[in-house]
């Protein structure tokens, strides 16, 4: 029975190196080559992201405003309409109180 030292020192074969052979460089480099791509893809997918965020950012802050303008406008035509009816007001307040009085209070 022969052991790999002895084939070694016999003269026999051996196992190939990963640094002998033109394959072999071949490899490497073009294993190096699709790790730049993949990095490449990275970062083209990360800039993506981020642009999309501030787009979303964008429209979120718009809309944003647009419901505080809407609620104000609301606030205003409220206040309007409580100073040219303030009794007629009042009545619907009374009567919308009743509401949900009437509702809190059935068991």
């Amino acid at each position: 029975m022969t052991t790999l030292a002895d084939r070694t020192q016999s003269g026999g074969p051996t196992a190939p190196t990963l640094e002998s052979g033109a394959a072999s460089k071949r490899f490497v480099e073009q294993a190096q080559k699709t790790v730049q791509d993949v990095q490449a893809m990275g970062g083209m997918a990360k800039d993506m992201a981020q642009e999309k965020l501030d787009h979303l950012r964008a429209s979120a802050s718009e809309y944003k405003e647009q419901g505080r303008d809407k609620v104000h406008e609301v606030e205003r035509t409220i206040e309007e309409y409580i100073r040219e009816r303030p009794v007629k007001s009042v009545l619907i307040a009374a009567g919308v109180g009743l509401l949900f009085g009437r509702f809190w209070m059935r068991r």
